[in-house]
């Protein structure tokens, strides 16, 4: 009987053959560099963030997001993805992952704001919700600690959005059926007013240093708008606030300067989820997790454009910052549909895990 000679198994092969089976036993994919920009989507069920390339529609990785993972938002520099950890309440982490090497990091605890949800990145800090504490908070990356928590007073605040010049920040409370229109104003020096009747000069302040200048306030314009109110946009200029009502079906429009409901579509959107404007400010789009249909209506006329099948629902909305496709997950379908801004085609599918949800994009300067 002869015998084949098989070369040594060394230890280097083993260490090779034990990584092969280990990463596929997990499911995170570590295959290519992270591109810029890149899209990041997240698969709730699997609890991964994908990081896809948008030119080729390739997931290139899968990092873990932390347990029920919904919304994403990516630092300035893109170096930082954060993710939230809503958990219907049940969760108060922030995951956050590491672009460039791939790799989670040790997810930041709220403490007793729980169920974030709601993201957006400004000034270089994160902006977050806080369902249960019926707040919004500020994460500091650079110090990794909160540096400010502001109430709504709002059942379910749910969305946030932030301006550029981080005076002004807007979110949708879902149960109350509002939105909060949330405006930064100077405080009087010190912050404390004259002293009580009767009192010495100075007796209602706090020992210590004289009062400076004077620190940044905020008043809130709590605005009714339909029950359910979830997925909102501001228009590119600034001047309108859409919002989608899901459990009316309908569409708020909020003039800004007035902080009036100006308009109430009757649009049709049982069960409204995301509401985003194109770059161009010409068209709204609506998903809705109770119909298998994106809505698209025209910003000037207020007119419904166009219904564009997508299964059997659809949740995350992502418009790319050139105007050219918008990405919508087609949650219980486990899969992004990519859709051609010009034809309001469906041109492409992205495939990154399922349930997928919330997504963002990522840029490197």
């Amino acid at each position: 009987m002869s015998r084949t000679n098989f070369p040594p198994v060394t230890s280097v092969r083993i260490s090779f053959l034990v990584a092969i089976l280990i990463g596929g036993a997990s499911g995170i994919v570590h295959a290519q560099s992270t591109p810029s920009p890149a899209l990041l989507i997240l698969a709730k069920r699997d609890m991964t963030m994908a990081i896809v390339d948008p030119s080729s529609l390739k997931v290139v990785a899968r990092v873990p997001a932390g347990p029920d993972p919904h919304e994403v938002i990516a630092s300035s520099d893109g170096k930082l993805a954060f993710i939230s950890n809503y958990g219907g309440g049940a969760y108060n982490t922030i995951s956050i992952v590491d672009l460039e090497a791939q790799k989670a990091l040790p997810r930041f605890d709220l403490g007793a704001l729980r169920g974030p949800h709601g993201l957006d990145f400004a000034g270089g800090e994160l902006y977050f919700t806080a369902e249960v504490a019926k707040a919004i908070g500020r994460y500091d990356p650079a110090a990794h600690k909160i540096d400010w928590i502001l109430g709504t007073g709002q059942n379910r605040t749910h969305m946030v959005w932030v301006s550029k010049d981080l005076d002004r920040i807007y979110t949708s409370n879902v149960s109350s059926g509002t939105i909060s229109i949330i405006e930064k104003v100077a405080s009087p020096a010190g912050g404390f007013g004259p002293p009580p009747p009767g009192g010495p000069a100075g007796a209602n302040r706090p020992p210590g240093p004289p009062p400076g200048p004077p620190r940044p306030d905020w008043n809130e314009t709590v605005v009714r708008v339909g029950g359910g109110s979830e997925g909102f946009d501001v228009s590119p200029d600034g001047k309108e606030l859409w919002v989608g009502n899901a459990q009316d079906g309908t569409i708020s429009i909020i003039d800004l300067a007035s902080k009036k409901v100006v308009q109430t579509l009757d649009a049709n959107v049982k069960g409204a989820n995301r509401l985003k404007f194109t770059p161009d400010g010409s068209m709204v789009f609506v998903s809705s997790l109770g119909q298998g249909s994106l809505a698209v209506f025209n910003a000037a006329s207020r007119q419904e454009a166009k219904r564009i099948p997508l299964g059997h629902g659809a949740g995350g909305i992502l418009m790319q910052p050139d105007g050219s496709r918008a990405f919508v997950a087609c949650s219980p379908d486990n899969y992004v549909a990519v859709i051609d801004l010009k034809t309001l085609e469906v041109v492409g599918r992205i495939e990154p895990g399922h349930d997928p949800d919330g997504m963002a994009w990522a840029t490197r300067p």
